[in-house]
């Protein structure tokens, strides 16, 4: 390969992985400022006060033009498996050869 087309790919690397990893890095600070209101989220779900909420909106007692996605059954518990796998995905990075 010669000098200006692996400087060139060299290049590509760095902006492509210093791109992401600014997103990332973004992404984390994001998460970690809504990680309290996640907790929270996750008391309302698995405290009986979701249910009761789930419960009047089946029976009608809720506004219609109410907006109810953290009602709908498997939401909640979507989201909070999704942190889960995230987490875990990120205890599991390293760089290769390190451990």
């Amino acid at each position: 390969m010669d000098q200006i087309r692996r400087i060139e790919e060299m290049e590509a690397i760095f902006d492509a992985a210093g791109a992401a990893l600014a997103r990332l890095e973004a992404a984390a600070e994001e998460y970690l400022s809504l990680a309290g209101d996640l907790r929270r989220l996750e008391a309302y779900y698995t405290g009986g006060q979701w249910l009761r909420d789930y419960q009047d909106d089946e029976a009608g007692r809720l506004p219609r033009a109410l907006k109810r996605g953290v009602l709908s059954q498997d939401g909640v518990d979507d989201l909070l498996a999704a942190e889960k796998r995230m987490l875990a995905l990120l205890k599991g990075l390293h760089r290769p050869g390190e451990e």
